[in-house]
């Protein structure tokens, strides 16, 4: 009962829907291939990168618990509104008390990717400074809500993001945008503002799930944008370059 009752959908089910919806436009644009390079130039396959996005939908359901915080009142059963999304608060019976969970999807996932493109690249000082950057930005807009945990505006992460990737190198955005996009929030909002937590109300305080997970999901679909429109430009000065005497 207990076990079974840690998992569900961070969002309301429109905009879940919502977010599967954009998952689909982004495999029309694959399999017609205008987004295939931009998958190339963030370092996967186009295969590997719908395979990242889905499992990072479909793992969102998903929450392993880490610790635990002391019996209070509960807020349970809900659907809560925070500037204009809709979090979904588990219906929860016999619960002991405010669990704190790593979502899969929007956790657990996205941290290992992120490590994987970190090393792939070699981003260690890039990645460190944009991801200290998104991060402060993140844990100063923060916000603890009542029955879900840490939230967030969803513009500031993929706004953030795009800014500071593409300030501090243009050629790697699109990694650099999922790295520190990913860990940004993830330490900036969740892990900085665990003390928080207590007094919240939440059943379920998951790292990377509700409150964040939908700003973090889009930081994937940046990223490849980002890629889209740098190797675009990349392109067309390259061959700007060719026709010059």
């Amino acid at each position: 009962m207990f076990s079974s009752q840690l998992h569900y959908l961070p969002l309301s089910p429109l905009f879940f829907s919502i977010l599967a919806g954009v998952l689909l436009g982004l495999f029309f644009l694959i399999e017609v291939g205008a987004l295939r390079y931009a998958y190339m130039r963030l370092g996967l396959g186009s295969g590997a990168a719908l395979a990242l996005l889905l499992g990072s939908l479909i793992g969102s359901y998903f929450n392993i618990p880490i610790a635990e915080l002391p019996d209070q009142q509960m807020i349970s059963g809900r659907e809560i509104s925070y500037f204009g999304m809709h979090y979904i608060v588990p219906t929860v019976v016999d619960w002991p008390g405010t669990i704190i969970a790593v979502n899969v999807g929007g956790g657990m996932i996205p941290a290992l990717m992120s490590l994987y493109l970190l090393v792939k690249n070699r981003l260690w000082v890039l990645g460190l400074a944009a991801t200290a950057c998104v991060g402060g930005v993140c844990h100063a807009l923060a916000d603890p809500v009542p029955g879900v945990g840490i939230a967030l505006p969803i513009i500031v992460p993929s706004l953030t993001t795009a800014v500071i990737a593409l300030l501090l190198s243009y050629r790697q955005a699109a990694p650099l945008a999922y790295i520190s996009g990913s860990l940004g929030v993830l330490i900036g909002a969740d892990l900085l503002n665990l003390d928080k937590l207590q007094g919240l109300g939440a059943p379920i305080a998951s790292i990377g799930g509700a409150g964040t997970f939908d700003g973090i999901f889009l930081v994937g679909i940046l990223a490849v944008l980002i890629a889209s429109i740098s190797s675009r430009t990349g392109g067309d000065r390259s061959a700007f370059a060719t026709r010059r005497p």
